[in-house]
C-alpha cells in the first residue's frame, strides 16, 4: 500500500466517524485547538496566501502536512466531489 492509498483509506474512515475537518476556516480552528493529527493540503492551490497560513499553523502546532497532487483528487477523497461516468463533479 502506498502513501497516497493509505491517506484515502483514512480520509474515508475518518469522514465516516465524523472526524473530517474541510475547509480554512474549519482546519484553522482545529489546529489551533490541538485537535488535528493531520492536514492535508493540494499542491495545485492557487491562492500563496492559503498555503502560507496552512503551513505556518501546521508548523507552529507540530501537526503532520501532507501534499496531494490533485484538489480535485482531494475533494474527491473528502467526499465532497464525486465521479460519475469518469468525469469530476466538482468545479
Amino acid at each position: 500500500m502506498d502513501l497516497m492509498t493509505a491517506l484515502q483509506l483514512v480520509m474515508k474512515k475518518s469522514s465516516a466517524h465524523d472526524g473530517l475537518v474541510k475547509g480554512l476556516r474549519e482546519a484553522a480552528k482545529s489546529i489551533e485547538k490541538h485537535a488535528a493529527q493531520l492536514c492535508v493540503l493540494a499542491e495545485d492551490c492557487d491562492q500563496p496566501d492559503y498555503v502560507k497560513l496552512v503551513k505556518a499553523l501546521c508548523a507552529e502546532h507540530n501537526v503532520h502536512l501532507v501534499t496531494v497532487p490533485s484538489a480535485k483528487t482531494l475533494g474527491e477523497w473528502a467526499g465532497q466531489c464525486f465521479t460519475i461516468a469518469g468525469e469530476c463533479t466538482c468545479s
